[in-house]
């Protein structure tokens, strides 16, 4: 939980840094200023070329003193706030502020960072990513805490605490029962510990929920066999479709359907399983005696024979199949 926490913190604080300065927006508000300023300076170089213009001519001209009192300088002066109507008035009231809004140019320039507009979008998409990665974290929970009472429990193990580290496979095994290599050291520890009740009721857990596992399968059988339950077969039955081409698996129901006087069934599987792995002598001396036993003398004889021929029998499994050889020529 404490790493889904981290994971928003650190979301929330790259939503919060990835905004813009609202102070290089507000530009795109006022796009006028730049126009302005090149009107009033128009304006007003107009009305000065007026103006000197006039004086220029006023200059030219001589005033004749027999047409009475006009030499008062005040006259032209009056002239100038009157003739030229508007303009020459209002030029100097927008000239004045030209150098000031001359200004803004290099904020206006910022309106082009409108693409902070994929602000939304940088933080919605951490928002998806988000819910995505809780969903995630939610239905992987309960292999993180099975993942989590397996190492627990072969840290135990390895300060020889076994009481312990059965309890923390148990738990991992409640928290998710397809973890196979926690049923597994549970099994064993259950084994050596004596309590082959509980060993065989975990393996029987297992197949049942996935029968597809030979190695369980045999181990599971070989403790029915020593409790003596007949179930053995049936249990090796069940995952025998899963176990096709397996020469081990195969050998073995061979041999506990031989036990339980099934020979005819016993041969088949012996075949299966020499035909996966040709010239093993001690399934060849098993063959050998479910056929002898079928009364199918002849092949029997010739399985014998071949178990002989290896040389890689036991000394007293050796002598065995010899004598019936012998038996078996006469």
């Amino acid at each position: 939980m404490s790493l889904i926490n981290k994971m928003l913190q650190d979301l929330d604080a790259r939503g919060a840094g990835g905004g813009v300065d609202p102070v290089l927006v507000k530009p795109v508000l006022r796009p006028t200023p730049k126009l302005v300023p090149r009107v009033a300076l128009a304006v007003g170089l107009v009305a000065l070329l007026v103006v000197a213009g006039w004086l220029g001519w006023r200059v030219q001209q001589k005033p004749q003193p027999s047409k009475g009192p006009m030499p008062l300088a005040a006259v032209p002066a009056g002239m100038v706030r009157v003739t030229p109507p508007q303009p020459v008035v209002s030029a100097p009231a927008v000239i004045a502020p030209a150098t000031v809004v001359a200004a803004p140019p290099a904020r206006v320039k910022v309106v082009k960072a409108e693409a902070p507009v994929r602000a939304p979008r940088r933080v919605a998409q951490p928002a998806e990513q988000t819910e995505n990665i809780v969903t995630r974290s939610t239905a992987a929970a309960a292999p993180r805490g099975s993942e989590a009472d397996y190492r627990r429990a072969l840290a135990d193990l390895q300060d020889g605490r076994v009481t312990d580290a059965i309890a923390a496979l148990e738990r991992a095994l409640q928290t998710d029962p397809r973890h196979d290599a926690a049923r597994q050291t549970l099994v064993s520890l259950l084994v050596e510990a004596g309590r082959r009740e509980a060993a065989q009721r975990q393996l029987q857990l297992g197949l049942g929920l996935d029968p597809r596992q030979p190695a369980m399968a045999m181990l599971l059988a070989r403790l029915q066999l020593e409790q003596g339950d007949a179930g053995a077969v049936d249990t090796l039955l069940r995952t025998l479709p899963y176990a096709q081409g397996n020469g081990d698996y195969q050998a073995f129901l061979a041999g506990v359907l031989q036990r339980q006087q099934r020979h005819g069934e016993a041969v088949v599987q012996y075949q299966a399983a020499l035909a996966a792995t040709p010239g093993n002598p001690i399934w060849l001396m098993g063959m050998g005696i479910s056929l002898q036993a079928e009364k199918r003398l002849p092949q029997a004889l010739a399985a014998f024979q071949q178990a002989d021929a290896s040389g890689a029998l036991p000394p007293n499994l050796q002598g065995f199949v010899e004598r019936k050889v012998q038996q078996l020529k006469q």
